[in-house]
């Protein structure tokens, strides 16, 4: 038996992964597929594993839970509001950060701003299932906001808890209207700017309160 060496053993490693990713994501392409055809209650793992010439075991190795099959990206979602915190300007507070970065996101399909395609905007909102999934997600992303928060000594200013859950609301509610637009087939330009309109009502209400909190 050959002994590999440390740079032998790195990129091993790194194939391995970029193998287990490709596989990942090719079952979650292959099954939001088959979900948006046919209707996520419709199709089983079986049918996603034999689309995908896999076992069915090798599935649910790599997503335990159908609905993730969906929701494949939602580690980046869950940290997407924690991860504009963290990275905020010197001098930004909390809301500033995040008004800014939804706004600038509006250029692509992210996990910080929900948009996606109209076909994926209709599978989710027919699924009670995937709805309730997403709630899940949207709770674990305000959680992991809240955490982010209370990891900021700050004094005398409001709970973690409760600057995460203002902050998250208002975020949420540009996601679901992001939705319903694409979902009616609005062009991307007016969805842009009809989410950006949005977003400087909702951060513009809550800058009373929390325009300076959490400035870093």
């Amino acid at each position: 038996m050959r002994i590999l060496s440390g740079m032998e053993t790195h990129g091993a490693i790194g194939l391995r992964d970029r193998k287990k990713q490709e596989t990942r994501e090719r079952l979650a392409h292959v099954a939001t597929l088959l979900f948006i055809e046919r209707g996520f209650e419709n199709v089983t793992i079986a049918e996603v594993a034999e689309a995908a010439d896999v076992s069915k075991m090798t599935v649910t190795n790599y997503f335990p839970r159908k609905e993730d099959l969906v929701f494949d990206a939602h580690e980046g979602v869950e940290d997407s509001l924690a991860k504009v915190l963290r990275d905020r300007r010197p001098g930004e507070s909390a809301l500033r950060a995040l008004h800014r970065e939804f706004v600038g996101s509006l250029d692509a399909n992210r996990p910080l701003n929900g948009l996606c395609t109209a076909d994926f905007a209709q599978l989710v909102h027919s699924s009670e299932r995937l709805r309730a999934r997403e709630r899940e997600l949207d709770e674990k992303r305000e959680a992991a906001l809240a955490d982010a928060l209370a990891a900021e000594p700050r004094g005398d200013d409001p709970a973690p808890v409760l600057v995460a859950a203002q902050l998250a609301a208002a975020h949420r509610v540009l996601v679901n209207k992001g939705r319903a637009l694409i979902r009616d087939h609005t062009g991307p330009e007016t969805v842009r700017a009809a989410l950006t309109a949005l977003a400087d009502s909702a951060f513009s209400l809550l800058e009373p309160a929390l325009g300076d909190s959490y400035t870093r």
